[in-house]
């Protein structure tokens, strides 16, 4: 069956606690100061079985305008709302706030309640009821039932009661979720029990033996028990009144305002971009950068209102903005909320999330503001791309886009999809579910290839460019699993060819000009008659009067292609005679086991100059391995 809130709404004084009592037999003022000076501070609760054999919770707020913060927390995650308006004074400035509260959290079914009928003659309740009927007008309750009830003698108290029932029946079904959330309303320490948290559980379920994380703390623990309406209970569902006590939890760590999730189910973040409905019933537009109170969930925290397309916002008018905070929140698409003025405080506007996790805007930037415009207006396809896009190079993780769309699983996956067999989004990590936008992708493979357009000009005899000096040349917040994808499809493209750890263009071709092939021919014929005892370069460019750096590149080309080696700075050989003393060396080591140096220098017959060189290459190449003062064969060669 599915699990109904009623909350209720109304001036101070105006019987929202007796009604509740009168039908229930439940006093919600628990505390001794609601005793002593008669009115409601904190939230209170209930619970009723209706003659359908419903069950509904109640949350009873306070009306006083002190405590709008405390009705705030009360009215998140109800389902239908009871506007208390007591006969004796009708429509009051609470009841005015109260209704646009509950217009701005999105609650859209309810009933009229007028209390106190005792206190008043027949021709007072009519001036009453019309007073109520005119304040309705315009708003989500114009046709709502309308009952008139007396606490004190019980009178209309069954038809209040009937009128429930049939309008929870009315009520439609949460919207499923797999992700398990329950704003924190209520913390406290039970003799027996340890730390117990209540709240109502907005989406998903929790069961015993859960590990849960509060956020934005990040504090963990195990749910020990469950009680839904003081009955203990195994698992609880979108829409119960929960009471759920931990292990090893001090109730020190927890504050009201809080979100009781999954582990890593969701992010804090200290900024949220919105859509916000600044009231009309607003005397003066609101400036860009006004300081204001963020109400959503059962949290209350300051933050600055950014305005991105305007310097102010006039009574009446709404607009996408962002929200910058003085402390994190972790929220979810679509979650409402309401603003207050600092100071005087009062009700001035709200709405709902667009995006829980958005990056710092720049104002009048019409893509920003636009794009977030979209976020309403669009599917959900367009909506997921809007993201990725925005993401840039950096991607989102399949987790974020969750709680970026407030869509479950299934839905999402269905989506993701989509996008993936339009190639509008690229999938470049499965394990950890990474997408990036198609631009992103575009983005890099210009990157690579105009780097490597620049190298080939500026070394057009060298083959290509290391794979390592590519990547570093990219932008850095392009992470290396998005590289490593780009370069692969790239080279499957035909676009790049790799040799080993050298890429280059494909159409990248070294065309040497007459007098370097001149220049190559002369390098190449004076390391084969150096045999194992060649020239430095230095000194060979010297000799054959060439310009060093244009005889280096030639020299870097025969390296590449392998007729020389280099074995140390500035010292090259002629790659057949290196081969052949390799051969000599292993012979020799395989015959004898070991070599000494003197022995290695009869091997070469070289002087110190080639001799120490040489050795070390081969200790380098795993030809050789040096134990002390002799060398051994590597058991792989």
């Amino acid at each position: 069956m599915k699990q109904i809130i009623l909350g209720t709404a109304g001036h101070i004084d105006h019987g929202k606690t007796s009604l509740i009592k009168a039908v229930t037999g439940t006093d919600t003022d628990r505390l001794k100061e609601e005793k002593q000076r008669g009115i409601t501070i904190e939230l209170g609760f209930a619970s009723i079985d209706l003659p359908s054999g419903r069950h509904v919770g109640i949350v009873d707020v306070p009306g006083h305008e002190k405590f709008v913060k405390n009705m705030v927390a009360g009215a998140t995650g109800i389902d239908i709302v009871a506007m208390v308006i007591a006969a004796d004074e009708g429509v009051m400035p609470q009841t005015r706030e109260h209704m646009e509260i509950c217009t701005l959290l999105g609650i859209r079914h309810g009933l009229v309640v007028i209390t106190k009928t005792d206190l008043v003659d027949e021709e007072w309740l009519e001036l009453a009821l019309d007073d109520v009927q005119e304040f309705i007008i315009g708003t989500f309750l114009e046709d709502a039932p309308m009952v008139t009830v007396s606490s004190a003698t019980g009178q209309g108290i069954p038809e209040f009661v009937a009128t429930l029932d049939e309008l929870s029946s009315k009520i439609p079904e949460r919207a499923a979720s797999g992700l398990f959330r329950l704003p924190v309303d209520r913390v406290f320490t039970m003799k027996g029990f340890g730390t117990v948290i209540t709240g109502t559980l907005t989406s998903g379920h929790v069961q015993t033996g859960d590990l849960v994380m509060l956020y934005p703390s990040g504090t963990t623990s195990k749910v020990r028990g469950i009680q839904v309406h003081n009955q203990s209970v195994e698992k609880a569902e979108a829409g119960m009144r929960t009471a759920i006590n931990f292990q090893g939890l001090e109730k020190s760590s927890v504050a009201r305002g809080e979100i009781l999730s999954t582990p890593k189910a969701l992010i804090s973040s200290y900024m949220v971009d919105v859509s916000l409905t600044f009231l009309a019933s607003n005397k003066k537009p609101v400036k860009n950068r006004t300081r204001v109170r963020f109400h959503t969930g059962t949290s209350e925290i300051l933050g600055i209102l950014i305005l991105l397309d305007r310097e102010e916002l006039a009574p009446g008018e709404s607009i996408v903005a962002q929200l910058r905070l003085d402390a994190p929140l972790a929220l979810v698409k679509d979650d409402r909320f309401v603003i207050r003025s600092y100071s005087p405080v009062r009700t001035i506007g709200g709405g709902h999330v667009l995006n829980p996790i958005p990056p710092k805007h720049k104002r009048f930037k019409p893509e920003i503001f636009k794009g977030l415009q979209g976020i309403d207006d669009q599917p959900p396809e367009q909506v997921i791309a809007y993201h990725v896009k925005e993401a840039g190079l950096a991607g989102v993780l399949f987790s974020h886009l969750k709680i970026m769309t407030n869509m479950a699983d299934k839905p999402l996956n269905n989506a993701m999809q989509g996008l993936l067999t339009k190639k509008t989004v690229v999938l470049i990590d499965r394990e950890n579910r990474l997408f990036i936008h198609e631009a992103g992708i575009a983005e890099i493979k210009q990157q690579m290839h105009d780097t490597l357009a620049a190298y080939h000009a500026s070394y057009p005899l060298k083959p290509g460019m290391p794979r390592e000096e590519l990547k570093s040349k990219c932008p850095r917040n392009a992470g290396r699993k998005l590289l490593n994808f780009v370069l692969a499809q790239m080279i499957k493209a035909g676009d790049l060819v790799s040799d080993e750890e050298i890429v280059h263009l494909a159409n990248h071709k070294i065309n040497l000009e007459l007098d370097q092939q001149d220049v190559k021919k002369s390098i190449l014929d004076a390391y084969m008659k150096g045999g194992l005892t060649p020239p430095y370069f230095k000194e060979l460019a010297g000799r054959l009067e060439i310009d060093p750096t244009r005889g280096k590149d030639v020299l870097m080309l025969l390296v590449d292609e392998g007729p020389l080696v280099k074995v140390k700075e500035d010292l090259y050989f002629y790659s057949p005679a290196v081969d052949e003393l390799k051969s000599r060396v292993v012979d020799f080591l395989k015959a004898n086991e070991e070599m000494s140096t003197p022995q290695f220098k009869d091997i070469a017959n070289v002087s110190r100059k080639y001799l120490i060189p040489l050795i070390e290459y081969f200790d380098s190449k795993n030809v050789t391995i040096r134990i002390g003062d002799i060398r051994k064969l590597r058991r792989k060669v």
